[in-house]
């Protein structure tokens, strides 16, 4: 397969990178590991939670933000990790991280059967039948009692690592931090690699892609199948810090938070994911008091960004790296000008 070179990467090169992204990289940075010496407990799983509605951002970001197929069933991937991490670790106790790539590895296997049959949709299609299919989900979560214990919801035994075991959210800290940083990592390689250029071509046009070589049906399943992953990791990311999940938080309410994040964030952009996440994550713990008006205010947000800032906060950012070299040209021209 031929590499797409004229679609360019929204993540080219680091060196294009304006100086104040990796300012703001190094203070996240900095804040997360002075962040567990100096608050509470509380406000550690509201990070850890951000941490994972972060990687589910990304994920969805590969799929309808990079390929631009319009896939509805998130939260279903979410829940296969999130159950058959804490299964296995109920059963056997192993690694924490083996519990995690199970739920990745079933989720991706789901996600490449959804990427095959995704190949005869588009559009509004596409968008019934992952949701058909993550509701089909949410009911198998529920029906399924002998597994999931159902309705009445499945209490997780704590995670551990060598005899470890993370008993509060201090402890989960530094493994899920790590592991959301590891997914970013991955994302952003993913976005200048071959494959993400790629990805690109068929979001702008299969028939362009096509012509310039980009086999347009490989590339759709592998971004259902790395999507579904991202999301089987977040939910096994989402047991080491919690001891509970119920089926009811598994609908198409949580799909619908994370379309919000990654539009408002601004699609196509892995820093609008990120950004999303994290303000929409803070917002759902706030709304957390207020269930039945949740999805009221996430579509009404959502609809606001589509109609007025379409590019979501990313194109802010963008706007004003325009403005800034805009204005070096400008100073620059003036100052050529310039008698001497």
């Amino acid at each position: 397969m031929s590499t797409p070179s004229s679609v360019s990467s929204p993540m080219a090169s680091s060196a294009a990178s304006p100086w104040w992204d990796r300012a703001v990289l190094l203070g996240m940075a900095v804040v997360l590991a002075v962040l567990p010496f100096t608050t509470s407990g509380y406000v550690l799983y509201v990070v850890n939670l951000l941490m994972v509605f972060s990687v589910l951002a990304l994920g969805m970001h590969l799929v309808i933000g990079e390929t631009g197929q319009f896939a509805l069933s998130h939260a279903a991937f979410f829940g296969i990790g999130i159950y058959t991490a804490g299964l296995i670790n109920n059963h056997w106790q192993p690694p924490f991280f083996v519990s995690i790539l199970a739920g990745a590895v079933l989720s991706a296997a789901l996600g490449w059967v959804i990427g095959l049959l995704a190949l005869r949709m588009r559009d509004i299609y596409l968008a019934l039948a992952t949701f058909a299919f993550g509701e089909a989900m949410q009911w198998v979560f529920l029906n399924w009692e002998s597994v999931t214990n159902g309705s009445n919801g499945l209490q997780m035994k704590p995670a551990s690592l060598g005899g470890y075991q993370l008993l509060n959210d201090l402890q989960a800290y530094p493994f899920v931090v790590a592991i959301a940083a590891l997914m970013l990592w991955l994302t952003v390689a993913l976005a200048r690699s071959r494959l993400g250029s790629s990805f690109r071509a068929v979001r702008e046009s299969d028939v362009a892609a096509v012509a310039m070589g980009v086999n347009t049906r490989t590339v759709k399943v592998t971004a259902f199948v790395l999507s579904a992953a991202f999301a089987g990791v977040a939910g096994g990311m989402y047991t080491l810090f919690t001891s509970f999940i119920h089926p009811e938080s598994l609908g198409f309410q949580t799909t619908i938070l994370i379309l919000t994040m990654v539009v408002v964030g601004g699609l196509g952009s892995v820093r609008g994911a990120v950004a999303g996440a994290i303000v929409f994550g803070l917002a759902s713990e706030l709304l957390r008091q207020a269930p039945s008006y949740q999805e009221i205010i996430y579509g009404g947000i959502l609809m606001l960004f589509m109609m007025f800032l379409p590019k979501g906060m990313a194109s802010l950012f963008v706007a004003r790296r325009k403005a800034q070299r805009s204005t070096s040209v400008t100073v620059a021209s003036t100052a050529e000008g310039k008698p001497a």
